[in-house]
């Protein structure tokens, strides 16, 4: 018998959620009815309030389903970052479409993605907090269909680790990655025979199982110049290197790496290793009009697939798929126009927001505008036609660093004016 992916009867509870003050920009008059009533009215978007995220459905399910196509005519498994939108509706959407896992960043993150039954799932981290294993040793003996992995990246960790599930009396081991950091990146062993050594203390250590080997090559390159791919390259062959040469204990290991900006170059380099080669990309789903929408390998032209979503509607690229709406609240000086949507609403990291359209008027208004600064809760634009009560769409670059948290996961969709169908 298959085990499901996803509980899908807990994602199908949330819309009986009831509406109140909790829920940003959803209207007073919406207070008491349920998710799902709310969401079957089709409320336009002029009801909603400002500040506003919302999701193009139309432009999701474009992005799942090329996604999909490209992976599958790759023969790679996709664990994609659950990180980017928190929203476990969103996740069965990923892994409905022939997704392996969901990735997570910490145990917070892990406990949503169990709590909504996901059966696989990758920790991109090391988990060394005592009482988070102690949880863990319990999910992992209560649930034989539970399949977990993090990493590891010294031989500390290895011990700390093996303590922990000791002190809880786990029954089965946990299943570990060695990572393979490169300088001035993030976590990671720095050097290869060290990578080796960390192996071996996971192969001693009998509350733990040697599993595959790991890293995050976006963060040894911010560009697709020549010297950021090849950059990219020259750390895949050492993670490459570092595979063939651990002795795993599991019959078929996994090499993990890829986010959302090489990932042809993961497959290019990893793909001939044996095992499962698991990518993380999980910006994706939503894509930008900004960072990713530069970087990406479908933009580039480094990548395209041949099976369902490839062509349509945004052809074999990736479509944004999240968008910001503020609204004009003064006009302090000529020129000069402030939004009453910032930081604590918006994804902001990798490039500021681009103003696209005025709601009901198109983008004549915000043509050649541009946001030069935001603030806690305001969005300095310039160089717009626009008045005091209108309401500007914002495209938004690197969804997966959103200000936001918590699982976002209540969803309804409506066509919306200017546009295709969105959710929130």
């Amino acid at each position: 018998m298959m085990v499901p992916s996803i509980d899908g009867g807990a994602v199908d509870a949330l819309d009986e959620e009831r509406l109140d003050w909790r829920f940003k920009a959803v209207p007073a008059s919406a207070h008491g009815a349920t998710v799902g009533e709310y969401r079957r009215a089709r409320p336009p978007l002029s009801d909603f309030g400002t500040p506003l995220l919302t999701l193009d459905a139309g432009a999701l399910e474009h992005n799942v389903r090329l996604m999909a196509a490209w992976t599958g005519d790759a023969g790679v498994r996709l664990a994609p970052h659950g990180k980017t939108t928190m929203a476990p509706a969103l996740w069965r959407r990923q892994l409905d479409a022939g997704a392996w896992g969901i990735t997570v960043a910490n145990l917070p993150q892990l406990r949503v993605a169990r709590a909504f039954g996901v059966a696989r799932v990758q920790v991109a981290n090391a988990l060394l907090d005592p009482a988070g294993l102690a949880w863990l040793a319990g999910e992992l003996d209560g649930d034989p269909d539970f399949r977990f992995v993090s990493w590891v990246d010294s031989a500390r960790s290895v011990e700390l680790m093996d303590e922990a599930l000791r002190a809880a009396r786990a029954q089965r081991p946990v299943e570990v990655c060695v990572e393979l950091g490169g300088p001035h990146g993030r976590t990671g062993v720095r050097d290869d025979r060290e990578a080796l050594a960390v192996a071996d203390a996971v192969r001693k250590a009998p509350t733990l199982r040697l599993a595959g080997t790991a890293g995050y090559e976006g963060a040894l390159a911010h560009d697709a110049s020549a010297d950021g791919r090849a950059s990219v390259d020259a750390y895949l062959r050492r993670l490459a290197e570092l595979h063939r040469r651990a002795d795993f204990e599991v019959d078929d290991p996994i090499v993990t790496a890829g986010g959302s900006s090489f990932f042809d170059q993961v497959v290019d380099v990893l793909g001939g290793l044996g095992g499962e080669l698991v990518l993380r990309s999980g910006a994706y789903i939503i894509h930008d009009d900004g960072f990713y929408r530069g970087i990406s390998p479908f933009s580039r032209g480094t990548a395209s697939a041949q099976g369902d979503g490839a062509g349509g509607a945004g052809g074999g690229r990736f479509r944004a798929g999240m968008h910001g709406w503020g609204r004009v609240i003064s006009r302090p000086e000529p020129g000069l126009a402030l939004l009453d949507t910032g930081k604590r609403d918006l994804p902001f990291d990798e490039g500021l927001p681009e103003p696209q359209l005025v709601r009901g008027a198109g983008p004549g208004p915000v043509a050649g505008a541009r946001v030069t600064a935001l603030n806690d809760q305001h969005t300095f634009l310039e160089g717009a036609e626009v008045a005091v009560g209108d309401v500007v769409r914002l495209g938004l670059s690197h969804p997966a660093r959103r200000s936001t948290s918590g699982p976002s996961s209540r969803s309804w969709t409506t066509p919306a004016p200017n546009g295709p169908s969105w959710s929130t």
